[in-house]
């Protein structure tokens, strides 16, 4: 069988399932031209990655050009900006990690949009995990041992995290608040420099995605103690969720995510048509091992998963940046 065979075959699958035999003549004939697809951060980013191996097969289904904007700043804000500038006519879309339509409402006063009335969920792509990394030397073994040396020496034990509000830094302290301990927050520039601080003992320890650990564990110069999933994941099958240990709860989970959004008032069935089409291409074995092979597990989904996602992530954050600008 051809892969163009195996791929109409998905299609149809897709098609069936998603119910999308009987769309509206809006989405059978869209789209019309060229389609482009905003993403907030550089060329070579894992939200860049992630846009360009979408793109591809994207672009093949739809019959039209799939053009990645690159729309760098502000944590991925300007790509959203830049995508919701657009005509809503389904020929402007996006993808987006998390903090865009989570914590930036929160974090930036003149955000210029509201993520509930502005944007529409077309589907979640993928996820990724965080692990809390120490260096080899770290005397803790397993994030109970951490914890209770944390416990014993409150706010004595550091971290490194990418910047006050970034994924690492709230993360450290949901970690922290639900595992009743005090940690010393050091920010910097950039996960490269958080990993150095580790290793040469200017911290203790980090929340970091497990590609970025990953090497360093190799060279035996780093541990993981625990990853933020609520299930192992696929990439670092071995270390254990944090999850139900250390005294945090069973349902403790912190992900980073990347998701397809569009204009709100984007016509209903291209919403659909996309999600479709984005269903058939995250259902592709080999797309699945790419986005592993970069620290990404495929999280399919319907538009309104997406939508659940981004208000319980909402609220949970919500809740960490309060408790967070209290103790400041």
């Amino acid at each position: 069988m051809t892969r163009m065979t195996t791929r109409r075959s998905l299609l149809a699958a897709s098609t069936l399932a998603f119910g999308l035999t009987a769309l509206p003549a809006l989405a059978q004939d869209w789209p019309t031209a060229p389609v482009h697809l905003f993403v907030g951060f550089p060329a070579g980013s894992s939200p860049d990655t992630i846009a360009r191996l979408v793109a591809e097969p994207l672009a093949e289904a739809l019959g039209q050009p799939v053009v990645v904007e690159n729309k760098p700043g502000a944590g991925g804000v300007i790509g959203v900006q830049q995508m919701l500038a657009q005509k809503g006519d389904g020929h402007s879309i996006g993808i987006t990690i998390n903090g865009p339509l989570t914590t930036a409402p929160r974090l930036i006063p003149e955000l210029g949009y509201d993520p509930q009335a502005d944007i529409a969920p077309v589907g979640l792509i993928a996820t990724s995990p965080l692990v809390l990394a120490v260096s080899a030397d770290f005397a803790a073994q397993d994030a109970a041992a951490f914890v209770a040396d944390a416990s014993a020496r409150p706010g004595e034990i550091s971290y490194g995290s990418v910047g006050q509000g970034s994924g690492a830094h709230l993360t450290a302290e949901l970690f922290a608040g639900e595992a009743g301990v005090e940690l010393y927050h050091i920010p910097y520039k950039s996960y490269a420099e958080v990993t150095t601080a580790i290793l040469g003992g200017e911290i203790d320890a980090g929340f970091m995605a497990p590609s970025g650990a990953l090497p360093h564990v190799e060279a035996g110069t780093m541990k993981m103690l625990g990853i933020t999933s609520a299930t192992p994941f696929a990439q670092v099958p071995d270390v254990p969720v944090l999850a139900g240990q250390a005294g945090l709860p069973d349902d403790f989970r912190a992900e980073l995510w990347n998701a397809m959004i569009a204009p709100a008032g984007t016509d209903a069935a291209v919403i659909e048509r996309l999600n479709g089409e984005l269903q058939t291409i995250l259902a592709d074995p080999e797309i699945q091992q790419k986005l592993l092979a970069i620290g990404w597990q495929v999280q399919p989904g319907a538009p309104a998963d997406l939508a659940d996602r981004i208000a319980a992530d909402t609220e949970m954050w919500g809740a960490v940046i309060d408790k967070t600008e209290a103790q400041q």
